[in-house]
């Protein structure tokens, strides 16, 4: 069985646990295992609460931006893409050639250490590969979506905000809900 769905949320903390919660009874009622479901689950949630922290609100009327989720269960590998509205993952103007890039907070992921080339951001390959400081107040949503997914990639939006998406190889239980009767 393939499903596919796509939320537009408002930018709150409460859109979080709503994406979450709909995305874990997708996976349940498909029959995917539950500890499976918890790591996406919580990759998800990191990526949502980053899209409601760093989105902007529509210019000029006030009105929320929101941020989209999308998934796809295919042939068991699930797909997910979260994209926002905001800076994208650094608001920064392009570097000259061979310059160190520089984001100084700007974008939500400013931790990935984008490189500016031309007119697009790549982000590196490996970006949230490394744990930042415990410390710090920001930048262990990223490790922690990599750690927990099998290929993650972090991008700008090709008109304004930050796109991040995964997938990961679904694993499924004995007896699925969508046929259990």
């Amino acid at each position: 069985m393939d499903i596919w769905w796509s939320l537009h949320l408002r930018r709150e903390p409460a859109s979080v646990p709503l994406a979450r919660r709909i995305l874990l009874g997708t996976m349940a009622s498909v029959g995917v295992d539950p500890d499976i479901s918890h790591e996406v689950g919580v990759a998800l949630t990191e990526a949502c609460a980053n899209a409601v922290e760093h989105a902007v609100r529509a210019t000029g009327t006030g009105e929320d931006s929101g941020f989209q989720v999308t998934a796809t269960i295919e042939d068991g590998r699930l797909r997910v893409e979260v994209t926002d509205s905001g800076p994208g993952f650094c608001a920064t103007p392009a570097a000259p050639v061979g310059a160190a890039p520089v984001c100084p907070g700007g974008g939500w992921a400013a931790a990935a250490r984008p490189v500016r080339r031309r007119h697009e951001t790549v982000i590196p390959a490996d970006a949230g590969t490394v744990l930042p400081d415990p410390s710090a107040e920001h930048g262990r949503g990223l490790f922690l979506i990599r750690a927990l997914v099998d290929h993650v990639q972090f991008r700008d939006h090709p008109r304004s905000g930050a796109v991040v998406s995964f997938d990961k190889t679904l694993k499924y239980c004995d007896r699925p809900l969508l046929h259990a009767s």
